[in-house]
């Protein structure tokens, strides 16, 4: 084989089709290709395509910060402290009334004179003291953890600000130590497949990836790093509630970012942003997240409207991603009522989420249960295929910073599909559906305007479809394209692989 690229993502890899597609591309262009992701129970090894899948056991242990493992001797000094003795206690006291029990049945059972009887009295009154009391403990041991979690006390923002100002973007240690989650189970991995170029998947990895190139550096060895920056940090909506958390993550991304020899992204303007945030010398490289469109092999693809028992003439509109409640997919629920004779199929990759199971539960209220069709996900190279059987493709997305800078993967699966789209008014998406005429805009999070936008497609679904003839350039949107944008960027670093060929993993829908 070529030389090595070793491939960093924080996440299980299934349902990730972008990391799939750029792992597969790069094995497919000649290139020793090993994609790291991370498991939450055992380490896992398959193939992908030419590339090798491996996910990497990663623990939680620093999800609590080191004042949450501490006693809170100060905040509340009676609380228990942090560990299983406050769960031992409870349980303790279970145990003291089975016993009650069983010396109460046994009295009834055998008899016994006034001195056990007193002496089980005795016993009762001072079980139920101890209950009061641990239970007691526990309400204010729950309430220490509530407010540490909150991080809202006045203690609590003195010591955020205190360490921000002391740590500059080095505070991460201090206010999420659960990045070192990742660098104790990556790092000496990554150090053990000895790569030619690590390619980091979004800011986490980035810093896993930038600390094992300092210490390949150490040792002689050259690697490459290549940090595929998928959204803009500042403008994400945080993964946890924690109010530590965006700034740790910012300060982790801007510790690692100079340690990256190139930088790819999804998006013109996203490039813009990463310029302007970290002072980048070389503009990046941009890689969209476009659909590969394999020759049909015969691999059966489902029934879309098989799966959602509705004939051809039934009107389908479809969701396609994960469900994110910042993305609005409950507007195609809400809108039902207004729409009599319109399904709605949800394709998404986590249909157990507590987010679906609201969105099902509200169906049921309105009365459109029988309408909505909860769909797990199928392979990403069969997405296209599998949804071209629905009427309209819906991007719903609510207006966050990182909806307005990018065409989405279910853009380009909607497209590809030739799908007349209703999409919310967030910028990139917009502006590009009302060039091209693809379909309708409507006000994010306006039920009524976009029920008004599903029936305004749904009365000439042909004038949309036109677009795909002449003013979508579906020849650009193809993974194919998007992988000699990514290879041109290894090659740039690490030379090409023995074997030069551009990957043949899609062509032009």
């Amino acid at each position: 084989m070529g030389r090595r690229i070793v491939m960093l993502v924080q996440n299980g890899v299934v349902g990730d089709s972008r990391v799939q597609k750029e792992a597969a591309s790069a094995a497919a262009a000649g290139w020793d290709v090993i994609l790291l992701g991370r498991s939450e129970k055992r380490a896992e090894e398959w193939q992908l395509g030419g590339a090798t899948v491996r996910l990497v056991p990663t623990g939680r242990d620093f999800d609590l910060r080191r004042h949450e493992v501490r006693r809170p001797w100060l905040r509340s000094p009676l609380a228990y402290p942090p560990g299983p003795l406050e769960s031992y206690r409870r349980k303790q006291v279970q145990a003291w009334k089975a016993d009650l029990a069983y010396a109460r049945a046994k009295i009834a059972v055998e008899g016994a004179g006034p001195g056990p009887r007193l002496a089980l009295g005795a016993r009762s009154l001072a079980v139920g003291a101890a209950g009061t009391w641990i239970r007691a403990r526990t309400r204010l041991s729950r309430r220490v953890r509530e407010r540490r979690a909150a991080a809202n006390a006045p203690v609590d923002r003195a010591a955020g600000r205190f360490w921000t100002a002391a740590l500059g973007d080095r505070a991460w240690r201090r206010l999420d130590p659960a990045l070192w989650d990742l660098e104790l189970a990556f790092g000496p991995v990554i150090d053990e497949l000895r790569p030619d170029l690590i390619h980091a998947n979004d800011f986490q990895m980035l810093g896993v990836g930038a600390r094992a190139k300092i210490r390949a550096k150490a040792v002689g060895r050259e690697v490459k790093l290549v940090w595929d920056a998928h959204e803009f940090l500042p403008g994400m909506k945080p993964w946890k509630p924690h109010p530590w958390w965006p700034a740790a993550q910012l300060g982790f991304e801007r510790e690692h970012a100079p340690y990256a020899d190139a930088v790819v992204t999804v998006s013109e303007p996203l490039a813009d942003l990463l310029v302007a945030e970290h002072g980048l010398k070389t503009r990046p490289a941009i890689v969209m997240n476009t659909p590969d469109q394999r020759e049909d092999d015969g691999e059966d693809v489902p029934d879309l409207r098989e799966l959602c028992g509705v004939d051809k003439d039934t009107p389908l509109m479809i969701y396609s991603g994960v469900p994110l409640e910042q993305r609005g997919i409950h507007i195609m629920v809400e809108a039902l009522p207004s729409l009599p004779e319109v399904h709605t199929a949800l394709v998404v990759s986590k249909p157990h989420w507590a987010y679906v199971r609201r969105m099902a539960a509200r169906a049921e209220e309105l009365g459109v249960a029988d309408r909505v069709h909860i769909l797990p996900h199928v392979p990403h190279h069969q997405v296209v295929r599998f949804i071209a059987g629905a009427d309209i493709g819906v991007s719903p997305n609510h207006h966050h910073q990182n909806h307005e800078i990018s065409l989405n993967t279910k853009f380009f699966d909607y497209s590809h599909a030739r799908l007349p789209m209703v999409v919310s008014d967030v910028k990139t998406i917009a502006e590009e559906v009302r060039r091209t005429g693809q379909g309708e805009v409507f006000r994010a999070g306006d039920t009524a305007d976009f029920a008004r936008a599903v029936t305004l497609v749904l009365a000439d679904p042909e004038r949309y479809r036109e677009a795909y003839l002449e003013r979508v350039p579906l020849d650009e949107w193809t993974w194919r394209r998007q992988a000699e944008h990514l290879t041109g960027v290894y090659a740039s670093l690490i030379g090409s692989p023995e074997t030069a060929d551009v990957p043949e993993l899609g062509r032009a829908a």
